[in-house]
This record gives C-alpha cells, structure tokens and sequence, in this order.
C-alpha cells in the first residue's frame, strides 16, 4: 500500500494531479471490490458442507470439544491454544453452539475489516491524497485474498485476534497501560507475542512494555490457578505448545522448528539448532525493528516483530501468518520500478499455494516446503528497507516512458495509461510474474476438460474428427502421411523428436533473455504480445479440448515422441503430469515458434538473422505434423492467436516503444532544445513522425 505512492505527493498515472472524482470513483470501486470479496468468502463457507466447514470451531463446540470436556482440555479434539484461551471460551454454553458458528464467521469478517483500517491509518506519513483515500479498501481487499484469512474463516480459526490486539495497542489505545494491556492479552493467547516487549522497551514505551509484561503474567497466573493440570502439559510437558495439534514437521508449521523437522533433523541436535536460530533471529529482527520504529516507519516495525514471531514459535500454522502481508509496508529499492518486487512477491506468497510459485522439481521442495517461512525471515532480517531519511524514500529514481505515439488513427492507442516503459524491468519481478502466469497457464488447461489430464477424452476426440472433417474438405488432411513416411527414416525422425520436445521453451526464454539485457523496450512489447497471444490460446483451450492425431485410435498414428499407446486404457491421454493432451487447439508449439520468427525478423539487425528465425516456426509446423502432435488447422490457430496478440498489444499501446523513440531522437538532432516533462517517471517528448 505505501509502495503505491513514489514520489510522496499525490501523482496519478500522466504524472498530474488527480482529478478528484476519478479519485472517488476509484475509491468506491475500490471498496466494492472489497465487499464482493468479503461475500464471495462468505459464500465459500456457507455452500460448504456443515461438516467440512469450521473444522477448527469444533474444537471448541464438538461432542468431545473444549466446551464440553470435564477433563483437561488438552484432551479434547486437537486443541493447540494457551491455557487462558480456553479459560475465556470454556465457560460458553451448549446453547452458544447453534449461533456459535455464524457468529464466528461475521466476526470473523469484522475482525479483517477492522485489521484493515488500523493498517491503513498506520502507514508512514508523510502519504499522499490518493494512498490516504485508498489505502483502506486496498488492504481489506488484501487481507481478504490472503491465505491466512481465508483460512481463519473456512477453518473458524482465532488466529486474527492477536494481530489485531497487537495492532490495536500500537496504533489505536491511548495510554502506554493500555496499550500494554492488549498486546499482554495478545501474548497470553499467543505467547511469541511477547516479543512485541523488548520493542516497547527499546523505543522508549517502557511503562507499555512493563504492562505488557504484567498482564501476560498475570492472565497465564490466572490459568494456572484455574487450570494447574492443563497448564502444567502446556508450559512444561509441551513446551509452550509444542507437540499439540498436527505434526510439528507438516507443512502447514511455518516456523523454525517445523522446517529443521523437515530437514530430517530430530533430537537434542534439532532442539539445539532451532533455539540458536531463533535467538538469532530474534535479536537481528528486533534490532531492525528497533531502527525503523525511530525512523517512524512503526508499522513496519511491528510487521518485522510479527515475522520474528513466526520463525521462534515452536508451531506457527499457515492461518497465523498475517504478519507475512503486514510486512509489505516496506519500501524497497532506489529505481521507481523496484518498488513493486516486494509488494508483489508478499502478495503472491500469502494468496497463493507455494506449488504455484516453484516449480515442481523435488531439488525445489526444501524451498517450497518453507516458502513462507523464507519470506518472513527475510522480512525480518535481510530484506533492505529504506530509511525515511533516504534520498530515494520519497523520490525514487525516475522511470523513462516513450512518449505519445502520434495517431495515426483517432482511437489508437485505446488504452493510452498504460504507458511504454523505456527501460529494464525488475528481472525477480519478471521470473515471479512469468513463474505464476506460468502456474496458471498449466492450470487452466489442464480445468480445461474437467479438472483432470485425461478427462473429456470423448468430447476431445469428437472435436478431432470435427476438425478431420474440415482438413478433408479443404484437402489438407496431411498427418496420416506425413508422420509415416517421417517415422521410416531413422535420422529425420529423430530430428522431429528432438526439436519437438527441446526448442519449444528454450527458443522463446532465449528471445525473451536476449530482448531483456539487449532491448528492454522492445522486451515490453514482445512479451506482451505473447501474453495476449497465450491468454487467447487459453481461452480456445478451455472451449474446444481437441485430441492431437496420435491420440485418435483410428487413425493409426505413429507417437514418435511418447511411444506406443494402450488405448485399450481409459486414461491413455494421460502422458506426464505437466500438460493437458487434449489442449491441441490453437497450437502454442507452432504459436510460440511463429512469435519467436515474427520478433526476431523484425528486430535483428541482420538479414540472416532475420531468415534464421523465420526457419525456427517452419521446422516447428513440420515437427508438431510429423510426429503426430497437432493437426495443420492447429497450426493455424496459433498464427489466428499469435497474429491477435500482436494487434493487441498495438491497439491497446500504439506502435512499439523503440520506434517512437528513434522518431523522437530524430526529432531532438533536428531541434537543439527538447522539452522534457517529470511526471512519475520522465518522459522524453513526441517526436513530429510516426512510426
């Protein structure tokens, strides 16, 4: 949310003064996106079945839950809170179990909302009128897609109750007792929360830290006197909670311990390691939170507390991981396009599963197993936030725009906001970008025939010899002969099965490499053309699953590639557990390979350059064919997309970037004095021709 405001003054996209009704209409929209949120999470829980919804809840209300054992309450079903958490909830009766669990969830619902504001009326001053008007739906919005809070209401979790008591006694309660008063609440419910007590101390809040420190003391008492039996298997049989609940090594546990469990290690030689770890992150986290609180930057200072609290805490569940998202107040990087990769990367790895952020690569798990966990460390003790004393803190190095393209039509470019950057993209913002658009793209197609790689094969093969049919007509039905008379010579065949399976991600990365270091604006406009042309590629995935010929029994197809098929198999479509087989129409092998060949003939600077890689999409089409992957109609969907995304990407933008600006490095030999505009980023002024 901070990260939105660049230069500390109210900038809009044309680097103007916003116009204060489009600020409120954003506003508005804003807030409504917040609330459609809010029901749609609303809606997931309620069309839930009433026994797969609010799990947790039924610690409390279940037949052997807290609220009904005579016994400890450690007995009951997997319940994991502190001895005062349930001292204050076992006196609820049987009647509360009926409202119990609609009551939780709008409460729930309350407690996010509430989450939200503090956090936006929290952010560092000074911000502009624009970040203090949108701040607040913009981090309930967050808060909402979070994994945490999603979680806490599926599950029926407390899990937001001391973020928000925290938050409250930092920035809402007046009087240093009463602040302490909530975050010493906060720490009996959740006792890492205790580490909210040195930060008090250091920054001169003493008395807050002492009444921090007294009312944790004083409610764990309280238990202990109530409930001497359970308190005693909390704090001394299981350590402050260790052990209670799932195993400590599931993945769900984000903490140190859970993640050296997962390393394999086990006794004294674990306990050991993860008691060093954590004082070493804690001491580090709490110096650094320690040095933004002084620089008033105290709402990042708590977020870097919070993120200590995951790693030292014996069990830290997913739903407990707020503080992961808090922390994306933080400003990182001295260049105006570097500001987004932190807020970016926090969002991602709290709204999504970690599966879609690395690949599944088993040399990938120990990263992914601890993908939070990683992120909250880094957070606490390595991540690099600027000071409010930076030079770059308000006015980060400006980003350099093309200018206007000249129309050459009344209504190009339809979209003229989105302005053509001039310089290098952030390379870990592009790899997380390509990363998730990547997930997805495996996703969808694969819910392209019902959620499964095999699925829809009967309507699959029913497109195929609709397809057939056409090819016939317009006689163009080549497959059957081509993949044999390739499959009787050894060499050629060999050569089709090597380009087919090797050059259909490693030309396009390569393109993509050599336009990032060498040309980063024509990179900007190449790869968005080839993201227009994928998600139009999707959308013909999702609406017409086609099984490729080598898949159509009848046929009699050779599968150079795959090998012999059982189609006496229900599941014989089901090759690798990567890609749907029945996502054949259009053909991204041959869409991929026509955009690679349209790129580099129109920037290399060679003319064999450019004739080389017009051969990579004619080797490509005379692959997919050969080997029996994709019918020629296939191929011809791809030109349809990849031609679309290249008339996308200049509807929508106007020519590319690097021909406007030689037309106005033309312009500027011609005229000894260009003007130049500052606006968010500077803007190098319109040349006089187009492109």
């Amino acid at each position: 949310m901070a990260n939105v405001e660049h230069s500390g003054r109210a900038v809009d996209t044309f680097g103007t003064a916003p116009d204060e009704a489009r600020l409120r209409a954003a506003r508005l929209g804003l807030w409504a996106v917040a609330v459609i949120l809010a029901v749609r999470q609303l809606a997931v829980v309620l069309t839930t079945p009433s026994t797969e919804r609010l799990t947790a809840l039924e610690t409390w209300v279940g037949p052997q839950g807290v609220l009904h054992v005579n016994g400890s309450i450690y007995d009951s079903t997997r319940f994991t809170g502190t001895p005062f958490a349930g001292l204050v909830l076992k006196p609820l009766t049987r009647s509360a179990q009926a409202a119990l669990g609609w009551g939780w969830t709008f409460g729930t619902l309350l407690l996010v909302v509430a989450l939200g504001l503090i956090a936006a009326r929290a952010l560092p001053q000074p911000i502009g009128r624009r970040t203090s008007l949108l701040a607040a739906p913009v981090a309930i919005s967050l808060l909402m897609l979070s994994l945490p809070v999603r979680n806490a209401l599926w599950l029926g979790q407390t899990s937001i109750i001391p973020v928000l008591l925290v938050l409250l006694g930092c920035f809402t309660v007046r009087g240093e007792r009463g602040s302490g008063l909530c975050i010493g609440l906060a720490a009996a419910l959740q006792p890492t929360m205790l580490l909210f007590a040195p930060l008090l101390w250091f920054t001169g809040r003493r008395r807050a830290a002492a009444a921090t420190t007294g009312t944790f003391a004083a409610c764990t008492a309280l238990a202990w006197a109530a409930l001497p039996h359970d308190s005693y298997a909390y704090w001394v049989h299981h350590m402050a909670g260790t052990g209670l609940g799932g195993n400590a090594d599931a993945l769900g546990n984000q903490s140190l311990h859970g993640a050296l469990l997962r390393l394999d290690l086990t006794g004294p030689v674990e306990i050991a390691l993860f008691l060093v770890l954590g004082a070493a992150v804690a001491a580090l986290a709490l110096r650094r939170a320690v040095r933004y609180a002084r620089d008033g930057q105290l709402l990042l200072a708590v977020a870097i507390t919070g993120c200590a609290a995951i790693a030292v805490s014996p069990t830290a569940w997913q739903y407990q991981l707020l503080w992961v998202l808090l922390a994306m107040v933080g400003r990182v990087g001295k260049r105006a396009s570097d500001r987004y990769v932190w807020p970016v990367a926090v969002v991602l790895v709290t709204t999504l599963p970690a599966k879609m952020m690395l690949p599944n690569m088993s040399m990938m798990y120990p990263l992914r197993d601890n993908l939070v966990l990683l992120a909250a460390v880094a957070a606490a003790t390595a991540v690099p936030f600027l000071s409010r004393t930076s030079p770059h803190y308000q006015t980060p190095i400006a980003t350099q725009y093309a200018p206007q393209p000249p129309a050459r039509f009344a209504r190009v470019p339809l979209l003229p906001f989105l302005r053509r950057v001039l310089t290098r993209p952030n390379l870990l913002l592009e790899l997380l970008l390509i990363r998730v658009v990547y997930a997805a793209y495996q996703q969808v197609r694969l819910a392209a025939t019902g959620g499964t790689i095999s699925g829809g094969r009967a309507r699959a093969e029913h497109h195929g010899h609709i397809v057939l049919d056409i090819e016939r007509f317009l006689h163009i039905d080549i497959e059957h002969a081509v993949n044999h008379a390739v499959a009787k010579v050894g060499w050629l065949r060999n050569f089709f099965d090597f380009y087919y399976e090797s050059f259909h991600f490693v030309v396009p990365l390569t393109v993509l490499a050599v336009l990032y270091w060498r040309r980063p604006a024509d990179y900007r406009w190449a790869r968005a053309s080839l993201g227009f042309a994928t998600f139009l590629a999707l959308i013909g995935f999702w609406l017409f699953p086609l099984a490729p010929p080598r898949l159509m029994p009848a046929l009699g197809m050779i599968d150079t590639v795959h090998g012999v098929q059982d189609f006496s198999q229900p599941n014989y479509g089901t090759l690798t557990a990567l890609t749907n087989q029945y996502a054949a129409m259009p053909s991204l092998h041959f869409g991929w390979a026509l955009w690679c060949g349209v790129v580099i003939a129109i920037i290399a600077p060679k003319w064999w350059m450019k004739a080389l890689g017009l051969l990579h999409p004619l080797f490509t089409v005379s692959a997919i064919v050969a080997t029996g992957n994709h019918w020629v109609l296939d191929a011809v969907g791809g030109a349809a997309v990849v031609s679309a995304g290249f008339g996308l990407s200049y509807l929508l933008q106007g020519p590319r970037a690097a021909v406007t600006s030689s037309a106005v490095r033309l312009a500027q030999r011609r005229e000894p004095h260009p003007d130049v505009y500052e606006g968010e980023g500077t803007e190098l002024p319109a040349g006089r021709t187009g492109s």
